[in-house]
């Protein structure tokens, strides 16, 4: 399973850890993912997605799941997120 999250794509970054001496070692920078459940208004039913928790801070803000991902662009958003996406489009729709 791949370390990135489904909603905005956030992933391993490298960097280098600095010592006092100025000694540079290459390290990782890991997002901080969680399993979450996330309820969509919309299709009544819940999805469980693997975000950061910065993600999780911007469904809420936006005001719940439907909301995120229709605003989120589909270059940022895994294959699951982009099929519930399309799916919440088409019960708006219809």
């Amino acid at each position: 399973m791949a370390r990135r999250c489904e909603l905005t794509g956030k992933a391993v970054m490298s960097g280098n850890n600095v010592s006092h001496a100025h000694n540079k070692s290459r390290r990782r920078f890991l997002p901080n993912l969680c399993q979450v459940n996330l309820l969509s208004d919309t299709l009544e039913r819940s999805f469980r997605l693997r975000i950061c928790a910065k993600a999780l801070r911007s469904v809420e803000h936006r005001g719940g799941l439907d909301g995120f991902l229709l605003k989120a662009r589909d270059g940022d958003l895994s294959l699951k997120a982009r099929r519930i996406k399309r799916s919440i489009a088409q019960a708006q729709t219809a």
